[in-house]
């Protein structure tokens, strides 16, 4: 379980200090912060939990979060980002989750736009950004983000084969301090956000972190399915990829191996 007086005492210089909400168990983290965004949580709140009993991906794909087994947690952003840049948030928090997790494990992760954490050809996270716009800005983000650490099975179904940190590391990564490692990093990239010059790098940034935005043959799935080579972002975020039929601009949905399905 997690040391949550240690946790505070260690973010209390930063915008999360004081807004810590564990729960043992609870439907799932970004539903709770949700909620609570809804009911005026202030700027920073971080809901997370020891096992998610009906957690959520991203386009209503379920994520199993057995007790004791991953980190599970969401934070609510009331940082007035313009709704043009909300495409560059869940962006942010995959460089966010990516540095952390080298930070603490030293394992290099390959960021899959627009939000999975991969090791390898293997998913070990995944982000589920959800907001509220109001006046052409953010009212309210909700941050989730999913990361597996001490799984050992998987089921074999999954669309994406899944791994862990602890089976990559090959020993135990601390759930408390992969966490306070999560929010401080979260915390810089959300500032990104507000600065035009560190927006305009993010792109770029993700490409340089992913083996997945440029020159990858890939299938694209969604309202706007393709199939094609990608190539990069765009300054929003979007992802280019050149067909036969020309360049598309993919605003939303997923991407796989163009040989896979």
């Amino acid at each position: 379980m997690f040391d949550l007086a240690a946790l505070d005492t260690a973010l209390a210089s930063t915008l999360f200090a004081g807004k810590l909400n564990f729960s043992p168990v609870t439907d799932s983290t970004n539903t709770d912060a949700l909620t609570a965004a809804r009911n005026a949580a202030p700027h920073g709140s971080v809901y997370f939990a020891d096992e998610q009993r009906a957690g959520r991906g991203r386009g209503g794909h379920a994520w199993h979060s057995p007790a004791g087994e991953g980190l599970y947690v969401s934070i609510v952003l009331r940082a007035q980002i313009p709704v043009d840049r909300l495409p560059l948030l869940p962006l942010a928090a995959g460089l966010a989750a990516a540095d952390a997790i080298r930070g603490i494990s030293g394992l290099a992760m390959d960021l899959r736009w627009p939000n999975d954490l991969l090791i390898g050809a293997r998913k070990t996270g995944g982000i589920l950004v959800e907001a509220k716009t109001d006046a052409g800005a953010a009212a309210f983000a909700v941050v989730g983000i999913g990361i597996n650490v001490h799984q050992r099975s998987f089921d074999p179904s999954l669309s994406t084969p899944a791994t862990s940190l602890d089976m990559v590391a090959m020993r135990r990564i601390s759930r408390q301090a992969l966490l306070l490692s999560l929010l401080k990093s979260l915390e810089r990239e959300t500032l990104a956000l507000l600065d035009p010059d560190a927006i305009a790098a993010i792109p770029r940034r993700v490409e340089q972190a992913s083996t997945w935005v440029r020159d990858r043959s890939v299938e694209v799935h969604g309202p706007q399915a393709c199939i094609g080579v990608t190539a990069g972002l765009d300054k929003h975020g979007f992802l280019l990829v050149r067909t036969a039929d020309g360049l598309v601009t993919v605003q939303t949905g997923g991407i796989r191996d163009a040989d896979t399905k």
